[in-house]
């Protein structure tokens, strides 16, 4: 199972890192040939369902999400964070986002994920995972510059 790993700081506060975090169809926009819907109605928590789905024509790799988890920034609260279960028939595991607010401001970001590409020999584990880094740190970076 692959395991990524990518934290980021960013002078954006918590409140504005995590609307952009969670800004699903944005995340799409952000990894070449992917288009993500939300399935279910406003407002996002848990219980939201999203799909991204990436490919082109009928070569196509659906990622069904859903939250599990659903804590945004709070007065009372070190930290926001959101879980993703990975729900598809293809893809299987989970995302986390994590907001801490820094010390001399902005936040600290952190994005874990166990990715399981159904059909996939463990041996290419360490494949998925580079690519996985390196598209995630993309979407990441993206979507935390104005």
């Amino acid at each position: 199972m692959p395991d990524i790993r990518i934290v980021r700081r960013s002078a954006l506060p918590p409140a504005e890192a995590w609307r952009r975090l969670t800004d699903w169809e944005r995340h799409g926009e952000q990894v070449p040939l992917t288009k993500t819907v939300v399935d279910t109605a406003p407002p996002t928590g848990v219980g939201t369902r999203f799909t991204a789905r990436t490919g082109v024509g009928r070569l196509t790799l659906d990622d069904r999400m859903e939250i599990v988890r659903w804590q945004p920034p709070a007065p009372d609260r070190a930290t926001a964070l959101v879980r993703l279960e990975k729900r598809g028939r293809a893809v299987r595991g989970w995302a986390e986002i994590e907001i801490a607010a820094l010390p001399a401001g902005g936040s600290e970001i952190r994005w874990r994920e166990d990715l399981r590409l159904s059909g996939l020999p463990r041996l290419l584990d360490p494949a998925v995972a580079a690519v996985g880094r390196f598209l995630f740190s993309r979407a990441l970076d993206r979507l935390l510059t104005p």
